[in-house]
């Protein structure tokens, strides 16, 4: 593989589609980046971590038609009619790539179970690999592209994301003025990746994100007071990004400037508060994919060392039985989120509920679960209300800690406190989230997670099957052959179940 490197250009006179410093335009840099690496492809550890990621995808896409929202998405795609072009997971029906990759995208983000990328807390692939995936169908793409194109997407939004990410504040300022940073972001690396799967060039390329930036969208008001629409969010994005590229094959265009121009992408979304740098600086040779985190358990991402720490003292030989007291240590920032208010975090109703508690998180880890450590079965309805976690949980409180504090947001770290009912007093470290650089998923994991999400609606020979061909999805000739195994699921457990 080559390296991408971007070439200055000089500055025609009177000519507007050049940045004020004379050189080529954010967009138009993306645009040369991706059709390089169009040609010239990824580095190994790309291409391995983009094949692990489109199989976490799948097996999400087929855990999430317990979701009433999926049907409903589904039904929707199908009721539009059109081409049969691309696969939706779970539909035998083909449907044309658009609508392909909006229903696979609600499906892919809908469980909360999808990567996450650090510090931008964006979860990239449940947008861009659903966007590629439809488009490669339809254009009858290789493996090997498409795996370049998922790979350039999610880059691509990283780096928007990481552009409106202020280290000073902490935090992304996407989700300051309340919006949803992974549709947004989302749909414009799903432009770009569509774009390189259907062979625009690099205008053509940037032209998609022109005409991207006036559909991507995504508010997150119903983090606060309920509502599905979340699930919406990333099936909206792919879809975008599927529909620009193609419209510029027919011929539209985007202005040049798109991101950082006078009414640009971050003038519109972050009143031009961004850092451009991020976008550009190392583009080419620092590659975010393989950094981005895996999910080992189906919750929000804060609980997660909370399951392991639990985990951990299970291992210890401790029992419910023999619990006094737990202090979860946390980041003060994600107390709230998972600690507060407290009696409400104790006493879960739903599955639901229980993805964003940190009591139930050590309840889980401690009484052990399915899947690499919890499964989505164990956050169910009555689980959630199961009086021996009850009992367990009403011993634990959420707290901030300042070591915890020092690490966070590249982490999500937990130090947890354990208090017998012998008084002695023991502690579990976890300051490193599993699925992570520092704590990477192996194939073999991966593999181990995409079995739980399939499992009842694949049979194991199928998901075998199929693990082995996303794996190595870089040399697949045929993507339809690939995907058309998960487009039929068992009738008994094709329906809309609740988490």
């Amino acid at each position: 593989m080559s390296t991408y490197s971007p070439a200055p250009e000089a500055n025609p006179a009177g000519n507007p589609t050049y940045a004020a410093d004379g050189g080529p335009t954010l967009a138009q840099q993306l645009g040369a980046f991706a059709a390089h690496v169009a040609v010239h492809g990824v580095p190994d550890d790309v291409r391995s971590s983009v094949n692990q990621r489109t199989l976490d995808v799948l097996g999400l896409c087929v855990a999430a038609h317990r979701l009433p929202t999926s049907a409903a998405a589904i039904g929707h795609v199908l009721d539009q009619g059109g081409h049969p072009q691309a696969t939706v997971v779970g539909e035998s029906t083909r449907v044309n790539a658009a609508q392909a990759a909006f229903a696979n995208g609600v499906l892919a983000h809908s469980l909360d179970y999808d990567d996450t990328h650090l510090p931008s807390v964006l979860h990239p692939s449940a947008s861009i690999v659903p966007a590629a995936l439809a488009a490669a169908e339809h254009a009858g793409a290789s493996g090997e592209l498409t795996v370049r194109a998922i790979a350039v997407g999610i880059e691509v939004a990283v780096r928007l994301g990481m552009a409106g990410y202020d280290a000073e504040l902490g935090n992304s300022v996407f989700f300051e003025h309340g919006q949803h940073a992974t549709s947004i972001t989302g749909a414009m690396g799903s432009s770009v990746a569509a774009s390189m799967i259907y062979g625009l060039d690099a205008t053509g390329i940037a032209d998609a994100l022109g005409i991207t930036a006036s559909m991507a969208a995504g508010v997150i008001e119903a983090n606060r007071t309920g509502g599905t629409v979340k699930r919406l969010h990333c099936g909206v994005a792919a879809q975008a990004g599927v529909t620009a590229a193609q419209l510029v094959r027919r011929g539209f265009t985007g202005p040049p400037t798109v991101l950082e121009g006078r009414f640009g992408f971050f003038q519109a979304w972050l009143h031009g508060q961004f850092f451009p740098t991020a976008i550009t600086e190392d583009l080419g040779t620092a590659w975010s994919v393989p950094g981005i985190f895996f999910k080992p358990y189906p919750a929000n991402h804060f609980t997660h060392t909370t399951v392991d720490a639990g985990r951990a003292f299970r291992e210890r030989g401790i029992t419910p039985e023999q619990v006094a007291k737990v202090v979860v240590g946390v980041a003060g920032s994600t107390v709230r989120t998972i600690g507060e208010p407290i009696e409400v975090k104790r006493t879960p109703e739903t599955g639901y509920q229980a993805q964003f508690s940190g009591p139930y998180a050590f309840a889980a880890g401690l009484l052990g679960g399915g899947g690499l450590g919890t499964s989505l079965d164990d956050y169910s309805d009555t689980l959630a209300q199961d009086p021996a976690r009850r009992e367990l949980m009403a011993k634990v409180d959420v707290v901030a800690d300042e070591k915890c504090n020092e690490i966070f947001p590249f982490q999500f770290p937990a130090v947890v406190t354990l208090t017998t009912t012998d008084g002695e007093v023991l502690v579990e470290e976890v300051l490193a989230n599993r699925g992570g650089p520092a704590r990477p998923l192996t194939d073999d994991e991966l593999a181990t997670k995409f079995r739980d999400n399939v499992a009842g609606r694949l049979s194991p020979e199928t998901a075998g099957a199929v693990s082995a061909d996303v794996l190595d999805l870089h040399t697949a000739t045929d993507l339809a052959a690939v995907l058309k195994p998960l487009s039929t699921f068992s009738p008994a457990v094709n329906q809309g179940e609740s988490l």
